[in-house]
C-alpha cells in the first residue's frame, strides 16, 4: 500500500493544477473586453469548449499510459489490483517522470502597449500645431472684419457670405449621403455594387458637363478633369465586370455579423460629428489665411492637414469595427463597442496615423502597377522601368497594406508587423490572387466619389446663382468634403470584408466563413476562374 500514497498525492496536485489553469483561462477571456464578453454563437462556443477538454485528456504521457499531461501538470491514474500485485521495479525519481508538456504560446488579444509611438507623437504634435494655427487664423479673420480697412472688410464679408453657407451645406449633405450609402450597402449589397460602379461614372460626367456650361476658364478646366475621370471610371467598371460576382458574395457574407451588434455605428456617429465641427473651424481658418502672409501656402498646408485628420478618423472607425468583428470570428465573442472605440482612440491611434499616411499612396500604386504591367512589353526602357517599380512595390506590399488593420485591432501589433504577418497568412493559404483582385476598397472609394460629385452639382448650381466667380473653388472644396465624410461611414463594410479575409486566412476551418473563398481557390487552381492580380517582380519569389 506504500505505492499508492505518492499516486494519490500526485493526483491531488494534478487536480489542483488543472483547476488553477481553468480559472486563469476564464480570467483571461473575461479580461479581453473588461468582463463584458459574451458568446454570440452558443453552439460554436460549446463545441470549442468540449474539443478543448477532449484534446487535453488525450495527451497521454509516452513513458506511462496511466499518466496524463494536463496543462503543464501531470496526473497519474490509480493502478489496478493486478498492477499492484506485481513486484515493484526500481523507478526513476518522480520529477524525471513528471516532465511538464510544453504548451504553444498564444498571441494575447488584450495587448496594453501603444502601437507605433513615433507616429502617435507626430500626429498629436500636428494636432496641437493645427489647433494653434486655427486659433491664430480665426483671430486674424475677426480682426480683419473689425479693425481692417473698408476694402478688406468688404472682401472678407464677401468670402464669408459665398463660401461658408455652401461649405456647411456640403458638410451636412455629405453626412446624410454617408449614412444613406452605408445603409443601402448593408441592405442591398449586390444591387449597390453595380449601382455604385455606374452611378459614379454618370455623376462625374454630369458634374463635368455642368461646370463646362458655366463658360468660365476655372470651371472649364475643372469640368474637363471631371469628364476625364468619368472616362477612366467607365473603363474600370467594364474591366472589373468578371470580379463583381465574387465581390458580392464576400460582401453579403461578411456583413452578416453586423446585425449581431446594434451599436456598431456609434463610432461613425462620433467621427462624423467631430468631422463636421472640424470642417467648420477649418473654413474659418481658410478665411483668416486670406488676411495673412502667403495665403496659398497656408491653404495648401490646411488642405493636407484636413486630409490626414479625416483619414485618421476613418481608420479609427475601421479599427473599432475590425476589433469587434475579428473577435467574433476568432473567439465567438460579442465585444463591448465602446471599449473597442476607446482602444482605437488611444492604444492604436499611432497605427491609424501611420496607415493614414501610407495606405492611400499604396492603393494609388496598385493602379500604377496595373498600368505598368500593360506597358512593360512596349520597349526596353519601359520594360526596365516597370520591373524596377514592381520590385519596389513588392517590398511595399509586404511591409504596408490596408489588410493590416485587422491584426492591429485584434492583437495590438504595429502597422508594419501586422502588414507582414497578414501577408504571410495570405501566402500560406495561397490567397494572394484573391485579395489582389478584391474590389471592395474600390467600391468604398467610388462611394465617396459619388457623394463628392453630388455635393459638386448642388453647390456649383447654388454658387453660380449668387456669385459665379467662386464656383470652381467652392465646387472643388465641396467634392473634397463630400468624399472625406462618406469614406468615414463606409469604414463599416470595408472593415467587415477585411476581417472576413484575414480571419479566414488565420483559421480557414471555422464554420462561420462558408466555402466562398475555398471554392474560389479551387476554381483558380483548376484554371476555370480568371483573376487579375497585382503584378510583382518575377525573380523575387525565385530567390527566396
Amino acid at each position: 500500500m506504500g505505492a499508492t500514497e505518492p499516486v494519490n498525492e500526485r493526483e491531488t496536485g494534478g487536480v489542483e493544477a488543472r483547476e488553477e489553469n481553468d480559472k486563469k483561462e476564464e480570467e483571461e477571456v473575461k479580461d479581453v473586453e473588461k468582463g463584458e464578453v459574451g458568446f454570440q454563437e452558443e453552439l460554436v462556443g460549446k463545441n470549442n469548449h468540449g474539443d478543448f477538454h477532449l484534446s487535453r485528456m488525450q495527451r497521454l504521457n509516452p513513458s506511462n499510459p496511466l499518466r496524463i499531461a494536463v496543462n503543464s501538470a501531470t496526473r497519474v491514474g490509480t493502478p489496478s489490483p493486478s498492477q499492484l500485485s506485481q513486484p515493484s521495479q526500481p523507478s526513476q525519481p518522480a520529477q524525471a517522470r513528471s516532465t511538464p508538456t510544453p504548451q504553444p504560446s498564444q498571441t494575447t488579444l488584450n495587448s496594453r502597449a501603444y502601437t507605433n509611438r513615433i507616429s502617435l507623437v507626430l500626429f498629436l504634435v500636428h494636432m496641437v500645431v493645427v489647433v494653434g494655427l486655427f486659433g491664430f487664423l480665426i483671430f486674424k479673420g475677426i480682426q480683419g472684419l473689425i479693425v481692417a480697412s473698408e476694402s478688406v472688410k468688404r472682401k472678407e464679408k464677401k468670402v464669408l457670405m459665398h463660401y461658408l453657407p455652401q461649405v456647411e451645406a456640403a458638410s451636412l449633405l455629405s453626412i446624410s449621403l454617408a449614412f444613406a450609402w452605408q445603409k443601402a450597402v448593408r441592405e442591398w449589397p449586390i444591387f449597390m455594387v453595380h449601382f455604385i460602379l455606374w452611378s459614379s461614372f454618370l455623376l462625374s460626367l454630369s458634374a463635368g458637363i455642368l461646370l463646362i456650361c458655366f463658360q468660365k476658364p476655372p470651371t472649364d478646366g475643372l469640368g474637363v478633369c471631371f469628364i476625364a475621370f468619368a472616362v477612366g471610371n467607365g473603363l474600370y467598371a467594364c474591366w472589373v465586370t468578371q470580379r463583381i460576382g465574387f465581390c458580392c458574395k464576400v460582401l453579403v457574407k461578411s456583413l452578416e455579423p453586423v446585425s449581431k451588434f446594434p451599436g456598431l455605428n456609434q463610432p461613425i456617429y462620433w467621427m462624423l460629428g467631430a468631422g463636421f465641427v472640424w470642417m467648420s473651424l477649418w473654413i474659418f481658418a481658410v478665411v483668416g489665411a486670406l488676411n495673412f502672409y502667403f495665403p496659398p501656402l497656408i491653404i495648401v498646408a490646411l488642405v493636407l492637414s484636413l486630409a490626414w485628420t479625416a483619414e485618421v478618423m476613418r481608420n479609427v472607425a475601421n479599427l473599432t469595427v475590425s476589433r469587434v468583428i475579428a473577435l467574433y470570428y476568432l473567439r465567438g465573442m460579442q465585444s463591448n463597442i465602446q471599449f473597442c472605440f476607446q482602444r482605437a482612440l488611444t492604444r492604436n491611434l499611432g497605427s491609424a496615423s501611420l496607415g493614414s499616411l501610407f495606405v492611400p499612396a499604396i492603393e494609388a500604386l496598385r493602379v500604377v502597377a496595373r498600368a505598368l504591367n500593360l506597358l512593360e512589353g512596349e520597349d526596353e526602357f519601359m520594360f526596365c522601368c516597370a520591373h524596377c517599380c514592381l520590385r519596389v512595390m513588392d517590398s511595399i506590399f509586404r511591409n504596408g497594406n490596408g489588410w493590416a488593420y485587422v491584426q492591429i485591432a485584434a492583437y495590438g501589433k504595429g502597422f508594419v508587423k501586422a502588414s507582414q504577418d497578414t501577408w504571410e497568412l495570405f501566402k500560406q493559404q495561397e490567397m494572394e490572387a484573391i485579395v489582389d483582385s478584391d474590389i471592395t476598397s474600390s467600391i468604398c472609394f467610388l462611394t465617396g466619389v459619388c457623394s463628392g460629385f453630388i455635393c459638386v452639382i448642388v453647390v456649383a448650381a447654388w454658387t453660380a446663382k449668387v456669385h459665379q466667380t467662386y464656383t470652381a473653388t467652392v465646387s472643388l472644396l465641396a467634392f473634397f468634403i463630400g468624399y472625406l465624410m462618406t469614406r468615414i461611414a463606409m469604414a463599416v463594410p470595408h472593415a467587415c470584408v477585411s476581417c472576413y479575409y484575414v480571419c479566414y486566412a488565420e483559421n480557414p476551418d471555422n464554420r462561420l466563413y462558408d466555402k466562398i473563398i475555398k471554392d474560389r481557390l479551387h476554381l483558380i487552381k483548376a484554371g476555370r476562374e480568371a483573376v487579375v492580380p497585382t503584378p510583382r517582380a518575377p525573380h523575387q519569389s525565385a530567390t527566396r
